[in-house]
C-alpha cells in the first residue's frame, strides 16, 4: 500500500459502459436478415444487396436491443413505460375499457402523457410503477400514424391496468403505429409487477400512452425524451405544473 493512501477511505463505485443485448424476440429476424445478406453475397454474388441485407441486419439487432435500466426507487414515483418522445399531454375521458367491472377504474378525466417512439428507439415497454395486473385489455383495430391523437381510439392497442400496493390504480397502452404490426404482452391479469420491469414490446414504431390519476399531474414537458424504467414521469398526489424551454 502506498503511503500516501488511507485503508479507510471512502471508495467511489463506478459502472462501466455494455453493449445492450438483443431480445430473443428480435435474434430470429436478424438471423433471417444476415442469411439473405451471406446469399446476395456468396451465392448471388450482388454485393449491393448483400451490403443492403447487411444493414438491415443491424438495425434489426438495434431495434430488439434490450439495455439494462436502473430504477428509481420511492414512495408515488410514476416511471416511464417507454424511451421516446413526449408528443401529448392532455386531460382526456379515460378508455371505456379499464372503466367499471371487477377491478376497474373510475369514470373521471384524467391526463394522459403520450411517449412516441421512432424506428430507433428501445421498444421494449417496462410498467411505471409496482403492483398486481388487474386487466390487460387486446384491442384490434387500424394502423394509423402514433403520433395522431385519434390513434388512442382507432389502432391497434393493449390496455394494461396496475394497482400499486396502496390502492392507486395506473393504467397504461400499447398503441401499434404505421409500421408496427404486432403487440408482444409478457404478463397477464394477477402478475406481480415490480416499477420499471418488461412487459412487452411493439414492433416497429408505436406509441405508449399513460393514464395519470386525479391529482397527479406529468412531471416531464412536451417535447422532452423519456428513458423507459429510468425518467420520472409523475408522483402520484403532486398536482404542481412544471415549466420548460426548448433550445
Amino acid at each position: 500500500m502506498s503511503s500516501l493512501e488511507k485503508p479507510d477511505s471512502p471508495v467511489t463505485p463506478t459502472v462501466r459502459y455494455r453493449l445492450p443485448s438483443v431480445h430473443p424476440e428480435g435474434r430470429k429476424f436478424a438471423v433471417i436478415a444476415g442469411a439473405i445478406a451471406f446469399l446476395f453475397w456468396w451465392i448471388v454474388d450482388w454485393d449491393w444487396l448483400g451490403w443492403l441485407a447487411a444493414g438491415v441486419t443491424v438495425w434489426i439487432l438495434s431495434f430488439f436491443r434490450d439495455p439494462v435500466r436502473t430504477t428509481p426507487t420511492g414512495e408515488g414515483l410514476v416511471i416511464a413505460p417507454a424511451d421516446g418522445m413526449v408528443t401529448m399531454i392532455a386531460t382526456v375521458p379515460l378508455p371505456k375499457e379499464l372503466i367499471g367491472g371487477e377491478g376497474g377504474m373510475s369514470p373521471d378525466a384524467v391526463i394522459r402523457v403520450s411517449i412516441f417512439m421512432s424506428v430507433f428507439d428501445v421498444h421494449i415497454n417496462r410498467t411505471p410503477v409496482a403492483g398486481t395486473i388487474l386487466k390487460v385489455v387486446y384491442i384490434a383495430g387500424k394502423f394509423l400514424n402514433a403520433d395522431l391523437d385519434k390513434a388512442s381510439e382507432d389502432n391497434e392497442r393493449q390496455h394494461i391496468l396496475v394497482e400499486a400496493p396502496d390502492g392507486t390504480k395506473i393504467a397504461f397502452t400499447q398503441i401499434a403505429g404505421l409500421v408496427a404490426r404486432r403487440i408482444v404482452p409478457w404478463v397477464k391479469a394477477g402478475d406481480r409487477v415490480v416499477a420499471g420491469q418488461r412487459v412487452g414490446l411493439i414492433r416497429f414504431g408505436s406509441r405508449v400512452d399513460v393514464y395519470l390519476p386525479a391529482g397527479t399531474s406529468s412531471q416531464v414537458l412536451l417535447g422532452q425524451r423519456t428513458i423507459a424504467g429510468e425518467t420520472v414521469i409523475a408522483r402520484l398526489g403532486v398536482s404542481e405544473l412544471i415549466e420548460g424551454v426548448a433550445q
